[in-house]
């Protein structure tokens, strides 16, 4: 197969034309996690390759992560009007309404279409895949795709398997209509969910089922809970298949990929994904060591974090792939733009 992508089969493509994010200020290192939990940092930094991650305090909002997310997002873009905004997040700042219309009246978008998707932590992929269909329909011309998260809020403060993984921040991208064969135009967006696990990731005593469900003894909890072995086997197949699936569509080969990006939920994962697909390590990305797991965040903060630091350079053939909750999975390719990444 050659190094040029295949072209799409279908009309104008999403591309990324401007990009950003934004971390919280409190960094919460493995020492201060260890002086309340019982667990060591040797242990959380084997397990997981984390050694400090951001949390939100309680002035900040998920509304905040996200609106300083796309500030900078639309700054790298050079302005200009968008006409859809929408925002993966699982913390949302309210159950009703969603968070994303309070994001486009702060950053004073007008009334244009802005809601949330859910898809926990492929939301990222799913909302690219949602506003590259406002781009492909003409209900837009220009959409942000955001993607923020203030996980630490979902979490049991002690329990030790949990709380060291997660952290928070938003990442944002500015999508315009474009042709399929330049620069940061997406590939074909593979997605895929298995309902029949949806126990394996969750928070269970949350919604109108925990309601229901949540009795004396039942186990529900209102905090985020996840069954880590069995997640790690499917977070490894999923994404491995999601990425070939999306790689094929491209029309390439593992000798094509420059650079592979998967979902920042644990440096075992990344590193056994590579493994999986036959990616060499110096091709892999990760920041996770120092923002921890930013769920549906992850992605973008990634890739704005490693564009900006020269990692990831204009040309660059980038796979992405993520695994979330539902269970939900994704992948999709793109050439990496020459675009300017706004970092205040």
């Amino acid at each position: 197969m050659t190094r040029e992508s295949r072209p799409k089969t279908r009309g104008a493509a999403a591309v990324i034309c401007g990009m950003g994010y934004w971390l919280p200020p409190l960094v919460v290192t493995n020492a201060e996690l260890c002086a309340h939990l019982d667990t060591s940092e040797e242990w959380i930094t084997s397990r997981t390759g984390i050694s400090t991650r951001r949390r939100v305090t309680t002035d900040i909002t998920t509304a905040d992560l996200a609106t300083a997310a796309t500030e900078r997002a639309l700054k790298s873009a050079g302005g200009g009007d968008v006409q859809a905004l929408v925002l993966a997040t699982t913390t949302p700042d309210r159950r009703c309404p969603a968070t994303a219309p309070e994001v486009a009246a702060r950053l004073g978008l007008g009334s244009i279409a802005a809601f949330d998707v859910s898809a926990v932590c492929s939301g990222f992929l799913y909302a690219l895949a949602t506003g590259e269909g406002l781009l492909a329909t003409g209900l837009a011309q220009r959409v942000v795709v955001v993607a923020a998260e203030s996980f630490s809020v979902l979490l049991d403060p002690n329990d030790r398997t949990t709380m060291p993984i997660f952290g928070d921040g938003g990442g944002a991208v500015v999508l315009r209509q474009g042709s399929p064969d330049e620069p940061g135009a997406l590939g074909d967006i593979v997605l895929g969910s298995d309902g029949t696990r949806s126990d394996m990731i969750r928070v269970g005593a949350a919604g109108r089922r925990g309601a229901l469900e949540h009795r004396p003894g039942s186990g529900a909890t209102q905090y985020f809970q996840m069954a880590g072995r069995e997640v790690f086997r499917h977070a490894v197949e999923r994404m491995s298949a999601a990425a070939t699936a999306a790689m094929a569509s491209a029309g390439w080969s593992l000798e094509d990929v420059d650079r592979f990006y998967a979902h920042q939920a644990n440096a075992r994962i990344t590193s056994a994904v590579g493994h999986e697909l036959g990616i060499p390590a110096d091709r892999l990305a990760g920041n996770i060591r120092d923002v921890g797991n930013t769920a549906a965040a992850s992605l973008p903060i990634l890739l704005a974090q490693t564009a900006a630091s020269g990692f990831l350079v204009p040309g660059h053939r980038v796979v992405m792939s993520a695994f979330g909750g539902g269970l939900t999975w994704g992948a999709t390719t793109v050439i990496w733009p020459d675009i300017e990444i706004v970092t205040d």
